[in-house]
């Protein structure tokens, strides 16, 4: 199967990662690819952009950290966020049940 070249649903997706931790950029994009069994390849040019629209919607906030020697910038889900998630996931929900439903329709 050919492997989307686009991401739909990034918002979702980079929520979601957020959930449970604070990530920085290039983790992001190496566990989006490892929970999705390498189906989302994210690139960092879709990523960042993603970013800056969450945090500057109130969905995220960044601060940098060091880690291994290295100064990064670490992004952190706020309560809007988390409420956002929530309708993102709803919203994902009924389309993947409704497209299910046409894959498992059966005439007769």
């Amino acid at each position: 199967m050919e492997r989307k070249k686009n991401l739909e649903h990034t918002t979702l997706l980079v929520l979601s990662l957020l959930k449970g931790q604070d990530l920085y950029g290039y983790q992001m994009i190496t566990e989006l690819e490892r929970r999705s069994n390498s189906t989302f390849h994210m690139k960092e040019g879709t990523l960042y952009p993603v970013l800056k629209k969450l945090e500057n919607g109130g969905y995220v906030t960044s601060y940098e950290a060091e880690a291994n020697g290295r100064t990064r910038k670490y992004y952190r889900i706020t309560k809007s966020g988390l409420k956002q998630l929530a309708e993102e996931k709803e919203s994902w929900e009924v389309y993947a049940d409704g497209v299910n439903s046409v894959l498992s329709f059966m005439p007769g």
